[in-house]
Order: structure tokens, then C-alpha cells, then sequence
């Protein structure tokens, strides 16, 4: 079984709670690692964990 290290913006946009115009818009802020291959801009799966780890907590 083959595991998945990283992503690129499109298929993180598909199956996690960010679009993909807030991931690029965190990119561009620094708020998220993103690296080139290509013309694909991926990221890698344990920077995409530290990124949402990051956001705002609901509640108290």
C-alpha cells in the first residue's frame, strides 16, 4: 500500500474543510508551505496538519 505524503491544492480542496482559494490565500500569507513540482504547487501532508492545527478554536 502506498501512502500519501502530499497533496496538490486541488485535491486538498476536494476532500478537506478548505477551498481552494482560502488555501492559496493562506500561501501567500505564509500561513501555509506550499512547494513547486512542475507546474503543480503541492503540499506536503504534515505541513497541510500543522496549517489546520493552527486555526482559530471554537468555544472556550
Amino acid at each position: 500500500m502506498i501512502h500519501k505524503f502530499g497533496y496538490t491544492i486541488n485535491e486538498l480542496a476536494k476532500i478537506g474543510p478548505v477551498k481552494r482559494s482560502k488555501l492559496y490565500e493562506a500561501i501567500r500569507a505564509g500561513e501555509l508551505i506550499a512547494r513547486k513540482h512542475g507546474r503543480s504547487t503541492l503540499i506536503l501532508k504534515a505541513d497541510y496538519e500543522k496549517f489546520l492545527e493552527r486555526l482559530p478554536k471554537l468555544g472556550k
